[in-house]
């Protein structure tokens, strides 16, 4: 067993703490690091303990207090050749902030990255949740081991609530060993339309795809470059890699970087959007379906696109003050990066349809009957 500090005694004060907070005030609430505006909103705050207290590498799986930095975690994992499966973004650099942001915080907003498209999202990952209740009460739901039957998942609800339904104190999540070899196939410029349809046909194959991405031409990077990752025992990559070649020929050809510091920071740039950082404009995050992927980009005429997850997920760089829903039929869109009044404006988050509405209403008057965690006040 590998322990991450010790289990801080102060953990169950700090909790206490806060749900007296919640119980007397009548502020919202809505408490992270600041690495990310969505799901933040200004309001009292009681730093939260930044240790993680039980890894155990052999059953992988971790449970670790909220507050504790995700690249601290990252790194701690990867000494003992694991990583958290669902592949966690950091946009801070992208949003202009110097923190990488807390585990909680990756909890609340479900955050994922390129993996997510085979893998399962940050939810998929959840052990187990302890959090605070708009009524002040101390909840804990789940457990700490992959097997355990608890009644209601409130573990998967608090995933993605952005914090709308409690305070988020604790997590448990399933760790992944790191893969033996990881490479990533290349085809190089294919228009968005084939890019997807290759994608498609990659996510397709049986050959265990972990990432299906597209990039188009650019300045630094050259012309426009179909990714796919295909990770797991050398031998079995190695067959894997010359069987996706044989697969997509008929896309044109390939070739495949097999230097693994290349393929970890192709990625990594992939899930961090590092393209759009220092560059001018606001930023989306589009979830469509990825045949639609290709006629929505030429109908936005965005600055720059990234499809993510085979041309499920589009991160658009626009003009500011672009109103990227008005081109939109099914799918959603949300405003990561933008100013204040372009956010007032047009709204963070996609607007709900009447069932979901009625539904996240009926949540939130369960676990914050006051309305101390507002969703309206998240900038």
């Amino acid at each position: 067993m590998s322990i991450l500090g010790t289990k801080n005694p102060d953990v169950a004060a700090w909790e206490t703490q806060l749900a007296d907070q919640v119980r007397a005030g009548d502020a919202h609430l809505i408490i992270g690091a600041g690495s990310s505006r969505i799901g933040l909103a200004a309001g009292a705050e009681l730093k939260a303990p930044d240790q993680a207290w039980d890894y155990d590498s052999s059953a992988l799986t971790l449970t670790t207090s909220a507050g504790v930095p995700v690249d601290v975690i990252q790194s701690t994992l990867a000494k003992e050749g694991q990583r958290l499966g669902f592949e966690p973004p950091n946009l801070a650099p992208m949003l202009g902030r110097t923190s990488a942001g807390t585990i909680g915080g990756l909890v609340a907003t479900n955050a994922s990255g390129p993996s997510r498209v085979t893998v399962g999202a940050c939810r998929d990952f959840c052990l187990g949740v302890g959090f605070i209740d708009g009524q002040g009460r101390v909840i804990k739901n789940g457990g700490r081991v992959m097997k355990n039957v608890t009644g209601l998942d409130l573990v998967k609800l608090m995933a993605g609530s952005q914090g709308t339904l409690g305070l988020v104190t604790e997590v448990s999540l399933k760790t992944q060993p790191i893969s033996e070899m990881i490479v990533t196939l290349v085809i190089e410029g294919l228009t968005d339309s084939d890019a997807v349809a290759a994608m498609s046909a990659a996510l397709g194959t049986p050959y265990s795809v972990t990432g299906a991405a597209h990039i188009r031409a650019h300045e630094k990077t050259g012309q426009a470059r179909t990714l796919i990752r295909i990770e797991g025992f050398e031998r079995s990559v190695t067959y894997r890699a010359e069987a996706m070649q044989n697969a997509l020929a008929g896309f044109g050809g390939s070739h495949v970087i097999w230097d693994a510091d290349e393929t970890a920071a192709l990625w990594a740039s992939v899930r961090d959007v590092t393209r759009f950082q220092d560059v001018v404009g606001d930023v989306w995050r589009l979830s469509v379906k990825p045949s639609d992927a290709p006629k929505l980009v030429a109908a936005v005429q965005p600055e720059d696109v990234i499809y993510d997850w085979g041309g499920g997920r589009l991160w658009l760089l626009t003009k500011p003050d672009t109103d990227v829903r008005i081109h939109m039929g099914a799918g959603h869109a949300t405003l990561v990066r933008a100013s204040e009044t372009t956010k007032q404006s047009l709204g963070v988050f996609h607007p709900e349809n009447a069932l979901v509405t009625k539904i996240s209403a009926g949540l939130r008057a369960k676990f914050d009957p006051m309305q101390k965690f507002n969703r309206g006040m998240m900038g």
